[in-house]
This record gives structure tokens, C-alpha cells and sequence, in this order.
């Protein structure tokens, strides 16, 4: 605040207001309002739950999001660009209700509730504390924990939400799962609250993985096997069986909601568009994503049907320019063709 007279105070809270300019003061009284009219709002912000009426996230104007990057010292409501958003989304999934809580670093965890019956089954746990903070405010009572595979950023909190009456459902072929007690092939269905669900192997980015498919609400939970314009890095499992994988997914409905374990899209993209820049549904999708991103706005779940034209590693046997750009020939099957296009997800840095 400028003050003509210099030997006055310059600060807006001198201690003789009445010998203050009264312009200042009005100036300054505005802008002290304005300030706290601002961080009201921000905290404001960080509590608030968004209610969904599709899977897909509403447009958010900047007072409804908020940022909390670890690799900085961001620890509170800002308005800016990020990497990672933190909010807490709900969806209608058929019957059931779906939260969708941001855990770690760029986890995305899951509750998934049942309102008639009160069962609520937590899809992975990355961390215990936001579910439990989560189940909290929403009143539910945990039942269930479904796990898709046994990394410490989908397990880690099993034992410590395992209360009793819990029961934990995971990949029988997977022994590494924290207090199972159920454990699942697939093939096999099983019922939470009004719903059935089916499990599906999508074995790759480790040799047991499942994923859960809810048939009659459309959505299908996949943990690190199919993300929205990617896929989980493949460390345990074969080309041959990871492409199998990831067939199994492709012959769902088009209309089925993925709800992927991470935050990667906008990386994701960058490389989809290094290996097929010639796809207008890519190039379209890619522009709702980086603008999506730059408002801090979730790019998950996506639908499967966009995912079939847009994805690169659900589309290597279909597209000619990905089979060009990743320099695989015409007569390689698709697991030869997968496996090259992983192969440069995984050295690209783009």
C-alpha cells in the first residue's frame, strides 16, 4: 500500500488510525477482505465431497480443487497446475456407490458401497488412513477388501483395515496378499450386496493380477492392468500372457466404466501420440486430457469404448501406423506387437 505521507505508517494496521490517509485504509480493508474471502474458500475446497451423477468427473471451477504434490512443499489448497489432484469423487455405479479416493502419491483407491444391504468393500489399499478418514465421513462400515494383485501401493493397508467381520478377496494365484482369506481364479463370481461380480485374470504387470467386473452396474475395476491410454508395466508375466490379458478386457461392452489404480494419463498420452499421431480420436482425447489436467481435474475412470479407440496397447493389432512406428511387420501376432509397444512405453521419454 502506498502512502503519499512517508512519515506516516505504511502498514494498514497502524497503530493511529486517525491519522492514516483514508484511501489506504480503504484499500487496504479490501484487500483483507478479499485475502480472507479466499482462504475460506480454499478450506472450504479441501473438505468437500463431489457428488457424480455419471462415472465421469464434472467440470470443477478452481475453488473445488485442491493440490498436494509430495515432490513439493504445496501442502495446502492452491490454485495452479498440478500433477495430481486431490478430490473425493462419488459415482453411481448401477445399484452400488462408488468413492474414489487419491492415496500416496498417484494412487487411486476405491470404496465401493452398497446402500441396501450396508456392505461397503475397499478395492486395494493403498493407504489405510484415507479410507478410514474416507468410511468416516460417508458413515460407511467396512466388509470387504478386494485385491487386484499384491504391491505394497495395493495391499499396504490391508492388515491394518482387516477389522473384524472383514474378509480379504484376492488372486488365488498370488500368495503374497496380506490376511487373505478368499482366494479367487478366474472365472469365478461372487456376490457383494445386491451386485455380482466376476473375476477376471489379467495376469502381466504380475503373473497373478485379477480384476473385478461388475456385469450389471457396467464397471470393472482393474487395478494396474489397464489404465486410462496405458498399461501396467509388465514385471512378472510373458508378452503372450499379457496381451491375453488385455483381450479379456477388450471384449467387455464398450459402455463400461474402467476404474484404473492410477493417475498416468497425461503421460500415457504423450507416448499414445508418439505411436499413433495420425488417430483424430486420439488427437481429441488427448486435448480433453491435457486441458482436464491443467484445471487439476481426475482423468479417471474412463469408458472402455474410448479406451478400444484411443489406447495403444488395446489396438496394435488394428492400427497399421502403430505397427509401423513400433517396427513390427505384418505377419507378427499380437502378443510380438505388444510387446514391442511396451517395450517403447517403457524407454520413452517424451
Amino acid at each position: 500500500i502506498i502512502n503519499p505521507n512517508r512519515h506516516q505508517p505504511t502498514t494498514p494496521f497502524a497503530t493511529d488510525r486517525t491519522k492514516q490517509p483514508m484511501l489506504p485504509r480503504l484499500l487496504a480493508m479490501a484487500a483483507f477482505i478479499r485475502l480472507a474471502s479466499s482462504f475460506t474458500s480454499s478450506l472450504h475446497a479441501t473438505k468437500r465431497l463431489l457428488p457424480l451423477s455419471s462415472p465421469f468427473v464434472a467440470a470443477l471451477s478452481p475453488s473445488d480443487y485442491f493440490v498436494n504434490c509430495k515432490t513439493t512443499s504445496h501442502r495446502s489448497p492452491v490454485r495452479r497446475t498440478s500433477s495430481w489432484s486431490h478430490i473425493m469423487m462419488s459415482a453411481s455405479a448401477g445399484s452400488l456407490e462408488v468413492a474414489q479416493i487419491p492415496c500416496l502419491s498417484d494412487n487411486y483407491g476405491y470404496l465401493i458401497h452398497d446402500p441396501k444391504t450396508g456392505q461397503t468393500a475397499a478395492v486395494d489399499t493403498p493407504s489405510a488412513a484415507a479410507y478410514a478418514r474416507e468410511l468416516a465421513n460417508r458413515g460407511w462400515k467396512l466388509t470387504h477388501i478386494l485385491n487386484t494383485h499384491h504391491h505394497d501401493d495395493h495391499v499396504g493397508g490391508n492388515m491394518e483395515l482387516k477389522t473384524e467381520g472383514v474378509k480379504v478377496y484376492g488372486p488365488a494365484a498370488d500368495g503374497n496378499i496380506p490376511g487373505m482369506d478368499i482366494p479367487l481364479q478366474d472365472g469365478d463370481t461372487f456376490s457383494f450386496g445386491g451386485a455380482d461380480a466376476i473375476v477376471i485374470d489379467v495376469g502381466g504387470h504380475t503373473s497373478g493380477h485379477i480384476a473385478f467386473y461388475f456385469p450389471e452396474e457396467k464397471t470393472a475395476f482393474t487395478g494396474d492392468s489397464l489404465f486410462s491410454l496405458g498399461c501396467g508395466r509388465m514385471f512378472e508375466g510373458t508378452p503372450k500372457q499379457n496381451w491375453a490379458s488385455l483381450q479379456r478386457l477388450r471384449n467387455l461392452p464398450d459402455d463400461t466404466t474402467i476404474y484404473c489404480a492410477h493417475e498416468y494419463t497425461e503421460s500415457n498420452a504423450r507416448f499414445a501420440m508418439s505411436v499413433e499421431p495420425g488417430n483424430p480420436d486420439l488427437v481429441r482425447r488427448t486435448e480433453e486430457i491435457e486441458a482436464k489436467r491443467a484445471r487439476g481435474e481426475p482423468t479417471v475412470p474412463s469408458l472402455l469404448g474410448e479406451e478400444k479407440l484411443t489406447n495403444p496397447f488395446l489396438r496394435g493389432d488394428v492400427s497399421p501406423e502403430i505397427r509401423k512406428n513400433v517396427g513390427a511387420s505384418d505377419d507378427e501376432d499380437g502378443a510380438a506387437i505388444f510387446h514391442k509397444i511396451r517395450l517403447g512405453k517403457d524407454n520413452f521419454r517424451g
